[in-house]
């Protein structure tokens, strides 16, 4: 790459991502006493943890060792938990639960879980499946899980899996609604886009995305979702930091992987945990936070075209390896 072209693609592919460095949601960054900053989630009101514990792989440890890192990330200022009805086939959920009863722990977290169904009657069941697991009253953020194929925004409005989530709300079993998606920006802006009632887009409180350095350069997320959603006001929460675990094996750092994410406008990082070492690697980079200059962006993006530009490495937008076995039953995949 000369050095003209080099120039137009850097300016190209920071467009939008330095601006971040100032926008409302980094700006509104607060110190908290527990030393975990805590970012805006969108309009909701609520302030989370900027870090959050991801529900997957600390779901795969043996239970005593799972409770003990979730009951230390609680204690530690770690407050933004995030699982799923299907990590596990509900270990995940039955473990957070477990961890959270205790100490008053429930109360000082902010619990997200997801649901997997796709009509009324599902997504129904799968809420009170998880309440069970949780052992809660109420989810604080239900996220319809992986709108990772082109129908599945036609099949939650059009088969009553929003009605049983707007339902759930009025009964204050479910605080805030949103999704997740990893495929494809397209099916999450369908999400966004799609009427619901009087012809109106469904005010969603939150969408969670992949924001890693890869994500910049093939089927973006954070270029094509996350200004829309910053736009709206609705709160985001990034995933897959690492680009699934491939970004150390091309040379990045981790915490710089992680602070790039950061330095974007999100509202958490949700944070795949498998050892109390990832833990305090994720307190400490919190607690430490701040936000990579534009120099900084230019030269993480630099340096992850050429791995990026293809999708290779993002294998959870590529293949469909990285969708629950549940959701490519339901899609037929």
């Amino acid at each position: 790459m000369n050095d003209a072209s080099r120039r137009e693609f850097l300016k190209v592919a920071t467009a939008g991502l330095a601006v971040g460095l100032g926008s409302s949601v980094l700006a509104a960054q607060e110190e908290s006493p527990d030393g975990i900053p805590t970012r805006p989630l969108g309009s909701t009101g609520e302030r989370v943890s900027m870090v959050g514990l991801g529900g997957f792989h600390v779901g795969t440890l043996p239970e005593e060792e799972a409770i003990a890192i979730m009951q230390e990330a609680v204690d530690e200022g770690m407050t933004f938990f995030d699982t799923a009805w299907d990590y596990q086939m509900g270990g995940s959920e039955t473990k957070m639960g477990k961890a959270l009863v205790t100490g008053g722990r429930r109360d000082k977290v902010f619990l997200m879980t997801k649901n997997c169904g796709r009509d009324y009657k599902e997504s129904k069941q799968h809420l009170e499946d998880s309440l069970r697991r949780l052992q809660t009253d109420r989810i604080d953020l239900w996220q319809f899980h992986e709108i990772n194929y082109a129908d599945a925004p036609d099949m939650i409005f059009d088969r009553g899996a929003l009605k049983a989530a707007v339902e759930a709300k009025k009964e204050g079993k479910v605080r805030y609604i949103g999704f997740t998606g990893h495929k494809d920006p397209k099916y999450l802006l369908k999400m966004l886009d799609k009427p619901f009632e009087r012809d109106r887009p469904f005010e969603w409180d939150t969408v969670q995305m992949p924001v890693s350095v890869l994500d910049a350069h093939y089927r973006s997320f954070q270029k094509l979702v996350l200004p829309v959603c910053n736009q709206r006001k609705i709160g985001t929460i990034g995933m897959k930091s690492l680009a699934g675990g491939f970004l150390p094996g091309l040379g990045f750092d981790a915490v710089a992987a992680r602070r790039y994410a950061l330095s974007l406008p999100i509202s958490t990082l949700s944070c795949g945990l498998s050892s109390r070492k990832d833990l305090q690697q994720d307190l400490a980079l919190a607690r430490n936070f701040k936000p990579m200059t534009e120099a900084e962006l230019r030269e993480m993006l630099a340096k992850s075209k050429d791995p990026g530009h293809d999708g290779r490495h993002e294998t959870f937008k590529t293949t469909n390896k990285w969708d629950s076995p549940y959701h490519r039953r339901q899609h037929g995949a």
